[in-house]
């Protein structure tokens, strides 16, 4: 009777007749086995590696530089046009992050640059702001100026902002504190008129009033589960302070008032003259408008947005990394189907949205009438090429304006 054969760990080179039994690779006919102990401290070591890692990781992300360059760069490959607005925010952003992790040995306090954003629909406000958060891999919430109006007593409908970032942050405060808020349509809580209630305001100056705080820089006691307060609950406490705010808003109205400003009178060839030389707005402009003098105080950077032009509509379909283009592609080839455009089809979809008037905000509307029924059947062309051309966009919208 022969021997029992004893097979050894390949880490620690031990037998089964001293350390038990072994754990075989799964490849075929391996001779690479390992016991018990090895496997125990194998799983340690890649516990503290990621560990390692993940720290690393994130005190990169907080030391990084961050360059005005580069953001400008990275803002190009996802928004069409824009360019001044592209450079302020770059500028802005990489002084914001600079000033959060600044180590200060002196006196001076470098101040917080938030920013109001001024264009129509469509212009390109909040993914601007979005690929900005994407970009520096912060926590980035968008709240709603119009439901801040309609709720709540005090402040509370206002420091639901910060207890969405938190939200989003995981409930890591730090995280939180250095995150991103874009608050949309922050023109319609312009003052309605000069008079001021002595009542509750939730429409007007009473909203621009509870933002004050939060965005120059307070500590907010926020509900660990959200919802609302309650007493002797145990609140989460946030410095806002680092927090960079960015409000938007399509400001109807206020290139009038900029234009009565420089003088300029909406008739004759007053106003062709107008057209190509793009007003600058001014606090003055949106304080008459119907914001409030601190409210605007509390934003360094004003930049308008211009409305998109035929030109860029077109760039905007196929040429940004997730263009809508883009994306209908992908989804088509999930189902084996390979989609083109012919170029006069998406020129004719860049024209529809521009008579529209919904910037670029409405080509995802138009692109979704246009493939409507290829959408519904789509498995009836798995293997085959579809060719969208202008006469086919043309039939289509043409049906939809009929309906």
């Amino acid at each position: 009777m022969g021997r029992k054969k004893f097979v050894r760990c390949s880490f620690c080179g031990k037998n089964t007749k001293e350390i038990g039994f072994v754990i075989q690779g799964n490849a075929l006919e391996t001779d690479v086995f390992i016991c018990k102990p090895c496997n125990d401290t194998c799983a340690q070591l890649f516990d503290a590696k990621n560990k390692t890692i993940a720290s690393s990781s994130k005190k990169q992300l907080d030391k990084k530089n961050v360059f005005p360059k580069h953001i400008k760069e990275y803002l190009d490959l996802h928004v069409i046009g824009q360019e001044k607005a592209k450079y302020a925010l770059s500028i802005a952003i990489s002084n914001h992050y600079k000033r959060i992790n600044f180590e200060n040995s002196t006196d001076i306090q470098l101040s917080k640059t938030n920013v109001l954003l001024i264009g129509p629909t469509g212009s390109g406000k909040t993914l601007l702001v979005k690929k900005l958060a994407e970009y520096l891999q912060v926590p980035f919430v968008i709240g709603d100026a119009t439901s801040l109006t309609e709720a709540g007593y005090v402040g509370d409908d206002v420091e639901s902002l910060i207890a969405s970032l938190l939200m989003k942050s995981d409930y890591d405060v730090t995280k939180a504190q250095k995150g991103i808020i874009y608050i949309d349509e922050i023109d319609k809580i312009a003052k309605k008129g000069s008079h001021v209630s002595i009542s509750r305001d939730v429409s007007g100056e009473g909203v621009q009033q509870a933002l004050l705080k939060i965005i120059e820089g307070t500590v907010c006691g926020v509900p660990p589960q959200g919802g609302r307060k309650h007493p002797d609950q145990k609140l989460i406490h946030v410095d806002t302070s680092n927090i960079l705010f960015i409000v938007g808003g399509c400001f109807d109205g206020i290139d009038e008032i900029a234009a009565k400003r420089h003088g300029f009178v909406k008739m004759g060839f007053s106003q062709a003259k107008q057209e190509k030389a793009p007003l600058k707005f001014m606090p003055e402009d949106l304080v008459e408008f119907g914001l409030i003098p601190e409210f605007i105080g509390r934003f360094p950077l004003i930049q308008n947005l211009n409305k998109l032009n035929f030109e860029d509509l077109c760039k905007v379909i196929k040429e940004p990394n997730n263009s809508i283009l883009k994306q209908y592609q992908v989804l088509f080839a999930l189902d084996k189907v390979k989609l083109e455009f012919t170029d006069d089809a998406l020129m004719e979809v860049a024209k529809y949205a521009y008579e529209m008037d919904t910037g670029a905000r409405g080509i995802a509307q138009i692109m979704e009438t246009v493939m409507f029924d290829y959408n519904f059947n789509i498995d009836q062309f798995a293997g085959k090429k579809l060719v969208i051309d202008k006469d086919f966009v043309i039939s289509k919208l043409l049906i939809s304006e009929a309906v």
